[in-house]
């Protein structure tokens, strides 16, 4: 193979089609018509001298040739972007820049307030679109579809970029009201009835079962751990309508102790320590390879830093 005669384009077509595993989408993400993008990957065939993508009952799933070729078209293609870009800089103060964020409601209230500010401050025409893990696939991220995912995350691939934005402790939040205010301990808590609150990682969730302990998250497997369960009565994916049922409903939340100190100044709710130790969970921040030496990009990882360390 002559490779004075590829058209480069190309590679970047195989790119897309091995990742999106879609002419139409492939299309659709290079901004080109559908019989442009299958004409792409019939020249592909040819090329390689290999179907590249082979339609199953599961869709169209890439060949062994074309799976062993993925990684090198990525490095290349990643390798000259970086090449080309050089010293752009970037104007925040003009900038119209839209940057999306995945975040759970844990990272958007507890950072997001703070990092506005200091948005409003320094680049008053940035505008930030918040989106939540049900909205957001792994592969957004990857493709750079998604500027930034903030979440806490059991698992990542490798090809991320990531960083920790803050250690956080958790903190049991209820009603000033409750009887078990005057004598907290394990004892207490364990008689009392308890939201469940938790939502990592991507897509769509599922629905929780009550005994599978290592599907309900870290304070249960604390709780595990001390041969005791705690009686659920709620499980829910939102951090304030946990909030609002340990005050209306008399329910103790066990949450992180940063969303637990939204509320330390309203007098109808108590935060005090579990009775029991919980490890500390990691927020983090993670984002694509194809967004990691954008210039805009690099300054928005900077100003969300400095707003979980001024937050």
């Amino acid at each position: 193979m002559n490779i004075a005669k590829i058209d480069l384009n190309l590679l970047i077509y195989l790119d897309v089609l091995l990742r999106e595993k879609n002419v139409t989408r492939s299309a659709s993400q290079l901004n080109i018509t559908q019989p442009a993008m299958s004409n792409g990957l019939k020249r592909l065939r040819n090329l390689f001298n290999d179907p590249i993508l082979v339609r199953t009952s599961d869709g169209m799933v890439p060949t062994e040739r074309s799976r062993a070729l993925a990684p090198v078209i990525r490095k290349i293609l990643l390798e000259l972007e970086e090449a080309l870009q050089g010293e752009e800089e970037f104007n925040e103060k003009h900038s119209q820049r839209v940057f999306r964020i995945m975040a759970s409601d844990y990272a958007a209230s507890t950072l997001l307030p703070s990092l506005l500010r200091k948005i409003n401050e320094i680049a008053p025409n940035v505008t930030i679109d918040i989106m939540t893990p049900s909205d957001v696939t792994f592969h957004d991220v990857e493709a750079g579809k998604i500027d930034m995912a903030i979440n806490r995350f059991d698992e990542l691939p490798q090809s991320f970029h990531q960083k920790t934005i803050w250690r956080d402790s958790f903190s049991c939040l209820l009603s000033a009201e409750s009887p078990y205010v005057a004598e907290f301990n394990l004892d207490t808590y364990l008689s009392s009835k308890h939201v469940w609150v938790s939502k990592t990682g991507f897509g769509v969730g599922v629905g929780m079962d009550p005994k599978d302990v290592q599907k309900l998250g870290w304070v249960d497997e604390a709780l595990a751990r001390l041969g005791k369960h705690r009686d659920i009565k709620v499980f829910t994916r939102n951090y304030h309508v946990a909030m609002q049922l340990a005050y209306e409903d008399g329910l103790i939340a066990t949450l992180p102790t940063k969303a637990a100190m939204l509320h330390k100044d309203d007098h109808k709710y108590t935060i005090v320590p579990p009775p029991f130790d919980i490890p500390d969970i990691e927020l983090k921040m993670i984002w694509s390879p194809l967004l990691h030496h954008d210039a805009s990009h690099i300054w928005f990882r900077q100003l969300v830093i400095e707003a979980a360390e001024q937050g």
